[in-house]
């Protein structure tokens, strides 16, 4: 259904999708910002099917909103992905009632400002709560903020002060490089500037970008969305999507070692070779239960496809791709890929931006059937072969609001049950 009519103000451009990840009926709802000039967010209610805009397009004069992530004390998290020198633009704002605003006449939307400005895309937290996000350019950062309060029980505690540090192989002053690495701090310990190093904006925040350049941090060509992973020794891997070297690097935080995770070397399991340019422009990523990572593209629809990466021995270098989905609709592209948290057999999918203009939410529910090809594991033998947390089965549906999930693995054909939500 319509926002417009219902008198819900919606600018369109929906863009990442994250939940209420803890408290009080967790996972109730998905929040989703507007990727447009005039930006906002929105909150669906899975129980009531009622769509909320609580961040109504232009509030505080945000734009372009593409990060969404639910924060460990409960607030959520969005940013701008807009950023030059000199810009107003580049922040990270934090909604501190997401759960309880009823509109935009309540609900508290905060820039915090320790946070330098960058051309912001995927957020993601560790187990220690330090928070990464990216700089989405041609020569962009990796970035890493750490708080002085780590348990931190508000935004308003967590933001009141840290440190911002970047990433840096080899000395830095390089591209696109894999080995050891370092984090260079470009804040000092309260998020204020450090003499000599921190280029300042007019209005007294950190240019992150110039100042990662200050220290040499090492760039990516536009690094896009993140997601972390715990391997079963304990280590945390980073995920990081760089769409214009059409690349996914792993970043162990443990260990730190940075590897090429997937690029057009890797094998499509589908044919067993490299998958060369039929993977283009990663975009997106996302995780499910079983710790396998998803990479959406950003491409043409027709041309846009999910690929399921296959990381056997978690050493950070994916051992195969295949494509999990692809998308149909005219002028559109896939974003936002989300595992439910609270039900392995569900993910959901934002169609942004198609020729019709209506923005659609798509969720994909697995439906397990025992004793089928899923069953079966690549070796032949009996036994289970978990190669995606959502079960699989040797059927396939469908077409659905203009999206065509073709949900193929690779390994065997999925069926999908899909349900529009817009």
């Amino acid at each position: 259904m319509s926002q417009l009519r219902l008198g819900e103000p919606n600018s369109g451009g929906w863009d990442m999708i994250t939940a209420n990840e803890t408290g009080f009926d967790a996972g109730r709802y998905l929040f989703i910002p507007f990727e447009t000039l005039e930006a906002g967010v929105q909150r669906m209610d899975l129980k009531t099917g009622l769509t909320t805009t609580l961040v109504q397009p232009g509030t505080q004069g945000f734009t372009k909103g593409d990060a969404s992530r639910w924060a460990p004390w409960g607030g959520y998290l969005t940013a701008e992905e807009s950023w030059e020198k000199g810009s107003t633009k580049g922040r990270l704002f934090e909604l501190t009632n997401p759960t309880t605003a009823t509109g935009g006449s309540d609900s508290n939307f905060v820039h915090r400002s320790i946070v330098p400005r960058v051309a912001h895309e995927g957020l993601a937290f560790d187990r220690e709560n330090n928070l990464y996000f990216v700089d989405e350019f041609n020569g962009g950062s990796i970035y890493k903020y750490v708080p002085a309060q780590s348990t931190a029980p508000t935004g308003n505690e967590y933001f009141s002060a840290g440190q911002t540090f970047v990433l840096q192989i080899n000395g830095g002053d390089n591209a696109n490089a894999v080995g050891s690495f370092i984090w260079i701090p470009i804040t000092d310990t309260a998020g204020g500037p450090i003499d000599g190093v921190s280029v300042m904006n007019a209005d007294g925040t950190i240019d992150g970008r110039e100042t990662a350049k200050m220290v040499k941090g090492t760039g990516y060509q536009r690094p896009e969305d993140m997601e972390i992973k715990t391997l079963a020794n304990g280590d945390e891997m980073l995920f990081v999507a760089t769409t214009a070297t059409h690349q996914v690097y792993s970043i162990n935080l443990d260990s730190n070692q940075v590897k090429l995770f997937v690029n057009r070397d890797t094998v499509d399991k589908s044919t067993g070779v490299s998958v060369g340019t039929a993977l283009a422009n990663p975009d997106n990523l996302a995780i499910d239960a079983a710790g396998n990572i998803y990479i959406v593209e950003d491409q043409p629809a027709g041309m846009a496809d999910i690929w399921f990466a296959r990381d056997a021995d978690n050493d950070g270098v994916a051992d195969s791709v295949a494509r999990w989905a692809s998308l149909s609709t005219v002028g559109a592209e896939a974003t936002g890929l989300y595992f439910d948290k609270f039900d392995n057999n569900v993910a959901y999918v934002n169609v942004q931006h198609p020729d019709s203009l209506v923005d659609s939410t798509i969720m994909i529910s697995a439906i397990p059937e025992p004793n089928l090809a899923s069953a079966i594991p690549e070796s032949g033998l009996p036994g289970p072969d978990p190669i995606s947390a959502m079960p699989e089965s040797n059927a396939l549906s469908v077409l659905l609001s203009g999206m065509g999930l073709m949900a193929l693995m690779g390994f065997i054909v999925l069926r999908r049950s899909v349900t529009s939500i817009s």
